[in-house]
């Protein structure tokens, strides 16, 4: 029997997924690595780091599996997309990669913007500028630090870095190259007229391929480390959106994906590179060939959750290591005996800026409605509630595009509770379900390494014979009523303090540097 690896390089840590050749997952492992912000908005990572988690996770599957590495037909990569790796003459790292959730770029998206031209930007990139892009970051170090970008000799994605150290090659595929601003996304190809305006050498960047296409073979040397035989092939795999989309069986029309890890993240398959006229949501080319999608993506979506979790969850922490329970679980426990709506408490999840539908670095995140009457219950349920209405923003721009929604499979953290898949679907306003794998994108790419390897015909061969709804949950009205009445204010509270939140910014970078 043959097995495929897929790995997804993410911004906490690397997951790799071991499946058979019938698409079933016979393993998972993972290994963490540390994220650094030197400066307040700044987040960074040591791209040494996600070689070395990915050879630890590879071989850790493999052990956990019982399958020896030339059993491997072929490997899927996924990562975090917009991350910016430079490598040097010699491929050494030159910088800590600059990751998606960094905001430093402000300026750089206006100087972007001025330079090709808002209209035009929309009508190659499908996407306006902005500060999670690799564009932008690429600029930034142009400018900032000039010695830096006088030694680049090559530009990479996370993902593709480790494809880089595998290999030796130089590759990218589309769905991940969409989110560098630098693709023409309908013709699927780097944009010469993006790349003369930013006078960026095309030199610098990656062959760019379909997502099931194989790209690469494992080198003798990165065979020994990651435990695997020389010669294995490597398709394109896709950023982690559009990897996780195919993981989710999202390659097809009227399947909508809600996926709520760090960021949020909602998903649309598309036959053709449509796009809001406003820019509120991306479109990118689908890792699925000669396909698109628009995708709305939420900064801080798990990651307020767990910003909650880790500064005022102390007492659940305990009590958790006393029960051996998950501390997590307790918490949504909590948020299950406030009301809905939390007496009217909200929650604004912006503790990184925003992306969709603001696209606002400088947003904070906040508590509005704060009475005597409210305690850790009403915290919990509104943080939980406030990431969720960030969730259905993209949906209904995603809908006022005329995108049919026939079901919205939910994953990530948010579909581990029952609790928070209930709210989603009152929230939503419409039924939503699971399906029979968690694993998202290092599945989506283990599945295309059978597409590229010849186990399926296409993505849509892959996931048909794979994935499955496993349970379904109903919108309660009473419930939705609530949150139908409450949603308009929790959106005008944005509005109401934009003009504060650059106020805070231009505080805090007066007085803290």
């Amino acid at each position: 029997m043959g097995y495929l690896l897929g790995s997804d390089i993410g911004t906490t840590g690397v997951k790799t997924v071991l499946c058979d050749d019938d698409g079933q997952i016979v393993a998972t492992t993972s290994a963490e690595y540390p994220c650094h912000t030197p400066r307040p908005l700044w987040s960074e990572q040591e791209p040494t780091d996600w070689w070395e988690g990915t050879c630890e996770s590879v071989r850790a599957v493999l052990d956990e599996a019982g399958v020896s590495g030339d059993q491997v037909d072929g490997i899927g990569l996924s990562g975090q997309m917009h991350g910016l790796v430079m490598l040097d003459e010699n491929d050494e790292v030159i910088r800590p990669a600059i990751l998606w959730n960094d905001q430093r770029t402000g300026e750089e998206c206006d100087d972007i913007t001025d330079a090709v031209g808002e209209d035009r930007l929309m009508d190659i990139a499908c996407n306006p500028a902005l500060t999670g892009f690799t564009a932008p970051k690429i600029l930034w170090v142009r400018k900032n630090e000039p010695e830096n970008y006088e030694q680049c000799r090559r530009i990479l994605l996370p993902k593709d870095y480790v494809r880089f150290r595998m290999s030796g090659e130089y590759a990218t595929e589309v769905s991940d190259a969409s989110g560098m601003l630098l693709l023409d996304v309908p013709e699927r190809e780097w944009s010469d007229e993006i790349l003369d305006e930013l006078n960026i050498d095309r030199d610098l960047l990656p062959r760019c391929h379909e997502s099931s296409e194989v790209t690469a073979q494992v080198s003798e040397s990165a065979a020994k480390e990651l435990g695997v035989s020389p010669g294995t092939p490597i398709v394109g795999g896709a950023g982690d959106q559009a990897a996780g989309a195919v993981g989710n069986g999202i390659v097809r029309h009227g399947v909508i994906s809600a996926t709520l890890g760090t960021s949020g993240v909602v998903f649309a398959f598309s036959d053709s590179p449509a796009t809001d006229p406003e820019g509120r949501v991306h479109t990118f080319c689908h890792a699925v060939p000669d396909k698109w999608h628009v995708m709305g993506v939420m900064l801080s979506a798990g990651g307020s959750f767990h910003w909650l979790h880790d500064n005022l969850a102390d007492a659940e922490r305990m009590r958790a290591e006393e029960e051996d329970r998950d501390s997590f679980d307790i918490l949504t426990e909590e948020a299950a005996q406030a009301e809905p709506g939390a007496e009217g408490l909200f929650f604004l999840p912006y503790l990184t800026g925003e992306r969709t539908p603001h696209a606002n670095p400088n947003a904070k995140g906040a508590w509005i409605g704060l009475t005597p009457r409210h305690g850790k219950e009403e915290l919990v349920r509104s943080t939980m509630e406030g990431i969720t209405f960030g969730m259905k923003d993209s949906l209904e721009i995603i809908r006022g595009m005329g995108v049919d929604v026939e079901e919205i499979r939910v994953s990530g953290g948010g579909a581990k509770s029952d609790f928070w898949c209930n709210m989603q679907a009152d929230i939503y306003e419409h039924d939503v379900c699971t399906i029979n794998t968690e694993q998202g994108p290092a599945y989506g790419v283990a599945l295309l390494a059978g597409v590229g390897s010849g186990r399926w015909q296409s993505a849509d061969e892959a996931c048909r014979n794979s994935i499955r709804v496993t349970d379904s949950y109903r919108m309660d009205r009473t419930r939705a009523g609530t949150y139908s009445r409450l949603y308009p204010i929790w959106r005008k509270l944005y509005r109401d303090l934009e003009d504060s939140f650059d106020d805070i910014t231009e505080a805090v970078e007066e007085l803290y540097g």
